[in-house]
């Protein structure tokens, strides 16, 4: 009996995302009014596409027990480079879109070489490059708004088969690439060795560096991707462009199961429900006509919610983990 209980605890902290998830949709399907029609929950799974993607790359480095909070600014400057390139100089779409990649990957770099060879605390680096980043995009616009052509804006408009959003679609892709890159590649299995002991990584002989430069260069492509995806649903850049999004994509990294302290976590099922649930509750929070100025309380208190989980989580299948231990040993 005792047994059988313990494994209902240990599924039921594993799917805490899962749980969440069903009782907030549930939540606002009772209390606000047309929340559960499909064009409402279509638009939600689009809003999220944007922020998912960034999240997935914020998985990647989360699982190494790193954090990159310069993934806004790295959204707003690609996206600057790019608008500027098409606005001024008539580039087209697919070199703009190329540009805005080499961007975050540049991004990426900085943010790799300052925590793996320089050996400078991720939140510190990262938080040095969230401000130079966005220093210099505002620089560059001089802080003015960068309008986008319609061959950008018609992405955030297509629908394949005239169901599915492209921006949806292109979520979906990175998800799959991700989801198999982590769990049947090398490199994925040795990111999490990574997260969860560092030094015995380094130890069974993996290359602990590479690994570090692999995942800030992943993350930063990926919140270019994320820039420019948002950008198609939203034909403009301004000053205030991705400001805050860093705190919305760790938020939906952890609240997706990603543990803060590396070495747990997944981008499928766990990112991709983080990331539609903090969409599902500002979508819910306007259906239910919550007051404008509450919002915000409500996504800190979502951030702070999901750290606790997260910490909990962690410290309740350890110890249920040392209890199977002793009691496979008394057997």
């Amino acid at each position: 009996m005792k047994r059988s209980r313990t494994t209902y605890v240990t599924l039921a902290m594993r799917n805490v995302p899962l749980v969440l998830f069903v009782v907030i949709l549930a939540g606002f399907g009772l209390f606000a009014e047309g929340f559960s029609e499909y064009r409402s929950l279509e638009n939600i799974v689009k809003q999220a596409s944007y922020i998912g993607i960034v999240a997935v790359g914020i998985t990647f480095v989360l699982l190494t027990a790193g954090i990159d909070l310069s993934v806004g600014s790295n959204m707003y400057l690609s996206a600057v480079v790019a608008g500027l390139l098409m606005d001024k100089y008539q580039v087209g779409l697919w070199p703009a879109l190329g540009a805005c990649l080499a961007v975050g990957l540049l991004f990426g770099t900085v943010n790799a070489l300052a925590v793996a060879k320089l050996k400078i605390i991720p939140f510190v680096a990262t938080l040095s490059t969230m401000v130079a980043g966005r220093g210099l995009a505002l620089m560059l616009t001089e802080s003015r708004e960068v309008s986008f052509p319609d061959s950008v804006v018609r992405i955030g408009s297509i629908q394949l088969f005239g169901l599915i959003p492209l921006p949806v679609a292109i979520f979906g892709l990175v998800v799959l690439i991700a989801h198999v890159f982590l769990r049947w590649t090398m490199l994925g299995r040795q990111i999490y060795a990574v997260g969860d002991n560092k030094e015995a990584a380094q130890k069974a002989g993996i290359r602990v560096n590479r690994v570090l430069v692999s995942v800030y260069l992943i993350c930063g492509l990926l919140a270019a991707l994320g820039g420019f995806v948002s950008v198609a649903q939203l034909g403009n850049v301004n000053s205030g462009f991705a400001k805050g999004d860093e705190f919305d994509a760790i938020a939906a990294a952890v609240l997706g199961g990603t543990s803060l302290f590396g070495g747990m976590g997944s981008v499928f099922p766990g990112t991709v429900l983080g990331a539609v649930l903090i969409r599902m509750v500002s979508a819910g929070l306007v259906a239910a006509q919550v007051n404008l100025y509450l919002q915000p309380m409500v996504s800190a208190a979502i951030i702070f919610v999901a750290v606790f989980l997260d910490s909990f989580r962690n410290r309740r299948l350890a110890q249920l983990g040392r209890r199977r231990i002793r009691a496979e040993e008394i057997t």
